[in-house]
């Protein structure tokens, strides 16, 4: 062969689906540079979290936050699984992956207003990125006969629904969320509603990985929220054993976070198990979305920690210790709950056989407000709320030692 045709081989690949049982499929830089530009838009929905609780704006700002972050997550969700069916890695498909990045990068600059209800930059964001998923859909439909009806619904489905997002601009603010959560809702129906033609070929494995690369990226937030924690407190009372408090229980806590969920085996229930892949993947939002919203909470804990320790010039109306740490407990509640549920569904409902250890988490969390509201300092807490994911990871982890430990069957 030419060089000339080894060169047009390598610039354009036929999309003809991906091997499903492809050995040591990982994540590619392209995906992991896609993934990077979301850290932008995450962070900015947690500030704005952050900032609404601490102007006492908490019902509107979980309701702005919980939009926004849907925006976010969704966006990230329809090129994950369609880059597991059909990455080719050429010269077009990076073309409009890229085209699709500029569109997260408008997308998380609108952030800041779609968290007052103006959706106007998120929806150009969203007609930019979706260009080029759309480009990429219709390039597959073509290429992959096998699968040309799912690939077109998936087609028709992202142009309607899209249409429908930019005419929403046009309704009067009373209509806003009403319309917004409708949308959602025909949002998350066109991938189920294209899978009734046939499932793509997405890669089990694959797409554990990019869930959990991506949870390690929304873990980032809690360790920026730690990070501030700490600062805040050196800043208001210097060193003292309040920051060795405070640092080590905000840090423990998010590195038990990330050991709880990958304590799930995913993969390879998802191997097995692919017709449980929604609810799996449709799970998570309440995964991601609590972590998120944990780190603008440790940065709330962090405030009301600065305010409480800087004397007479202390902010009366900053959250009460009682809020700040039933905000962590809640967003630690939220994931432990979303990680159980999923847990559920990826080995199969109603076969969990450590409820009780996931009940007993929530009963931690539950007395660690009680003793904040009973007079426990804030500093105190933190720690305290890392023996709620320390639960269920001492069990499970003990479980599988023992099975390890047992001795084979003889024969």
């Amino acid at each position: 062969m030419s060089d000339s045709k080894q060169a047009t081989a390598r610039t354009r690949r036929r999309m003809a689906g991906r091997d499903i049982h492809e050995a040591h499929r990982v994540s590619t830089p392209l995906e992991l540079l896609f993934d990077l530009t979301f850290v932008v838009a995450i962070a900015a929905a947690a500030a704005q979290l952050h900032h609404s609780v601490g102007a006492h704006h908490l019902a509107q700002g979980m309701l702005g936050y919980v939009s926004t972050f849907f925006a976010v997550w969704w966006a990230w969700m329809n090129f994950t699984w369609f880059a597991s069916a059909y990455d080719t890695d050429d010269s077009t498909y990076r073309l409009c992956t890229i085209v699709q990045m500029i569109g997260v990068l408008i997308l998380a600059a609108g952030v800041a207003r779609a968290a007052q209800g103006d959706f106007g930059m998120v929806t150009i964001g969203y007609v930019v990125m979706r260009s080029g998923l759309v480009a990429l859909w219709w390039r597959a439909a073509r290429e992959h006969p096998e699968r040309r009806q799912t690939c077109m619904r998936y087609v028709v489905g992202i142009l309607s629904v899209q249409t429908l997002w930019v005419a929403r601009l046009a309704l009067p603010p009373t209509l806003g969320y009403p319309s917004f959560f409708a949308l959602v809702v025909a949002e998350l129906a066109v991938p189920m509603w294209a899978a009734k033609s046939g499932h793509t070929p997405w890669h089990a494995h694959h797409i554990a990985e990019r869930y959990g690369l991506f949870t390690i990226i929304v873990l980032g937030e809690c360790v920026l929220g730690a990070t501030t924690a700490i600062g805040n407190i050196i800043d208001a009372q210097g060193w003292s054993w309040n920051v060795a408090w405070v640092g080590g229980g905000a840090t423990s806590l998010v590195l038990a976070l990330w050991w709880v969920y990958f304590l799930v085996p995913s993969g390879e229930s998802l191997h097995h198990h692919r017709e449980r892949a929604f609810r799996w993947g449709y799970g998570h939002f309440t995964v991601f979305a609590s972590l998120a919203a944990l780190g603008a909470f440790l940065g709330v804990v962090a405030d009301q920690l600065k305010a409480a320790n800087v004397g007479p010039k202390a902010d009366p109306h900053a959250v009460s210790p009682t809020l700040a740490i039933a905000l962590v407990a809640g967003a630690v509640a939220v994931y432990l709950t979303s990680v159980a549920s999923m847990s559920a569904r990826v080995t199969g409902a109603g076969k969990h056989p450590f409820a009780w250890v996931w009940l007993a988490a929530l009963l931690v969390l539950f007395g660690v407000v009680g003793a904040v509201a009973a007079g426990l300092p804030l500093a105190w807490a933190l720690p305290l709320v890392t023996l709620a994911p320390a639960v269920p990871i001492a069990a499970i982890e003990r479980r599988r030692a023992a099975q390890h430990a047992s001795p084979a069957p003889t024969p």
